[in-house]
């Protein structure tokens, strides 16, 4: 099997952020922090936040948000993100420039990596091209 592979990040040498295989990409649960590393407080900020960062990695593959088939969130307080479903959709269809055309799951969990962070998003893309 013959596979593309994106090494990027403090645990570069443990994982890959993302995984090529044929047309199928696979991406690494992607956090909420920005570019210079600081964590919002808020869910809504972190996952605006998430998206950028999966932006950077499907760019290393020619790919945007457009080529994403299927999304996992992964959130610490299901309560926080219920209450403000409306403005979070919206915040993300935003993002997308349009409804999103994807499946996806919502999964709540105790913790993730840091306690700072509220949201995880994992997601796989369709390449066009290979």
């Amino acid at each position: 099997m013959n596979k593309k592979l994106f090494r990027n990040g403090p645990y570069a040498d443990f994982f890959s952020q993302a995984v090529q295989v044929g047309n199928i990409l696979t991406l690494a649960g992607q956090l909420g922090d920005d570019l210079q590393g600081d964590v919002p407080n808020d869910l809504q900020s972190q996952m605006e936040n998430c998206y950028k960062n999966i932006e950077n990695v499907l760019k290393e593959f020619n790919a945007t948000l457009d080529n994403i088939i299927d999304e996992t969130w992964f959130v610490t307080d299901i309560e926080e993100c219920m209450i403000n479903v409306s403005d979070i959709f919206d915040s993300r269809e935003k993002i997308f420039n349009c409804k999103p055309e994807v499946s996806q799951t919502l999964i709540g969990v105790s913790s993730l990596v840091d306690p700072r962070y509220k949201i995880e998003i994992k997601c796989i893309a369709y390449l066009e091209k290979v």
